[in-house]
């Protein structure tokens, strides 16, 4: 993997904990979740019209990932809405690249040498770590923020692997993103129907933060997707969790979340792995 590509991830990272935070900040994270995925698709449907489809061999993947993002919205919210980021994210971001490693082989055609697993398990120990380990100097963690960003690991493995299948087969990674941008905004609208009211009240108030979360939230997996064109995916998948270290100082510094040294110890682990993943 070059360099070019390894600073990339890295800026997708910290792109990634950004919008997460802004998540986090509202008032409500579900309809905050909401002004973001819109925030994203209001550019992508203004640029479709000028590209051309994506190959329809990536259309039924697409669509499923559009589906799988509908519930990771509505996880993400519900696990921020019950606990701390620098709980949930950890948990959220740090169990998935091993999933993802386990099934590409398999599912992918990838096969990974035994550094880059090293790597991938480097950095799945220090996220797990930060997520996990429990004292006195950090905020007690969720039960139920817990269960949510476990549940949500497993649905970030299952689309990470389906568009990497899926921008790779459309043969047009900036349409295959947008469309899937467009899609998943539409899907998560009509889940919230019933809430159209408050959302539109919420989206007058709050319309800046949902139009700078979106462009950021496209920015960060625009490059990731890309990215997955030029590289193994599990091993884009695990350098973009770095985004933990960047989550961790939002969380401390604008957040004010109470990280702990056990916590910031882990953070090692995660910069160790990330080097490991550039020399593997």
């Amino acid at each position: 993997m070059s360099g070019a590509i390894v600073l990339l991830v890295l800026f997708a990272a910290l792109l990634h904990a950004s919008w997460n935070a802004l998540v986090k900040a509202g008032p409500d994270k579900l309809l905050s979740t909401v002004l973001v995925a819109c925030g994203s698709a209001l550019p992508a449907a203004l640029a479709l019209p000028f590209l051309a489809l994506p190959a329809p061999a990536s259309w039924p993947w697409l669509a499923a990932s559009a589906c799988m993002h509908l519930v990771y919205y509505r996880l993400l919210a519900a696990a921020y809405a019950h606990g701390d980021m620098s709980h949930a994210y950890p948990l959220m971001r740090g169990s998935a690249p091993l999933l993802v490693a386990l099934a590409s082989a398999a599912l992918v055609g990838e096969v990974l040498s035994v550094r880059q697993y090293g790597a991938i398990a480097l950095i799945c120990a220090g996220v797990l770590a930060m997520g996990l380990w429990r004292g006195a100097d950090t905020t007690p963690p969720s039960r139920r923020a817990t269960l949510f960003a476990l549940f949500n690991a497993a649905v970030i493995a299952c689309y990470t692997l389906i568009d990497g299948v899926g921008v790779r087969l459309s043969g047009a990674p900036v349409a295959y993103t947008l469309w899937l941008f467009a899609l998943s905004a539409l899907v998560l609208l009509v889940s919230v129907v019933g809430k159209r009211h408050a959302l539109a009240d919420y989206g007058r108030r709050y319309w800046k933060t949902g139009l700078l979360g979106g462009l950021v939230s496209m920015a960060s997996y625009g490059l990731a997707l890309w990215a997955m064109t030029a590289a193994p995916v599990a091993v884009i998948a695990a350098l973009r969790e770095t985004s933990i270290l960047f989550a961790a100082l939002i969380a401390s510094v604008f957040l004010r979340e109470r990280l702990g040294v056990r916590r910031v110890c882990a953070v090692g682990l995660i910069a160790g792995g990330a080097v490991a993943m550039r020399f593997a």
